[in-house]
């Protein structure tokens, strides 16, 4: 199986992009703590505080373990977002998609 590109979706409550921002890094390193690849980070252009991350895991299993791990507010990393994000973690959006073509 090739690998599943994820995609994690949420907005940032408007006073707290700068705290938001600043924390960012330590869920980066952890996503790749996890065995995330190709971790990217995006704010979207045409919507405001809307940010995206955007990463590669090997397995269901994997994707599981972090989806879970992401919706948890005791998380000492990735529950810290609880508090950034518009409605919470349970606004924290997941996806997990297997590539059918491409145009490379």
């Amino acid at each position: 199986m090739n690998d599943l590109q994820i995609f994690i979706e949420y907005k940032i409550s408007a006073d707290m992009v700068h705290e938001y921002e600043n924390h960012m890094q330590k869920v980066l390193d952890e996503l790749r703590a996890f065995g995330a690849a190709d971790v990217e980070w995006f704010e979207a252009a045409d919507q405001e505080n809307l940010y995206v991350e955007m990463f590669l895991l090997p397995t269901m299993e994997s994707y599981e373990l972090i989806k879970g791990k992401r919706r948890d507010g005791a998380d000492p990393v990735f529950g810290q977002l609880d508090k950034y994000i518009v409605g919470g973690l349970q606004k924290l959006h997941c996806w997990a998609f297997v590539q059918r073509g491409s145009n490379r």
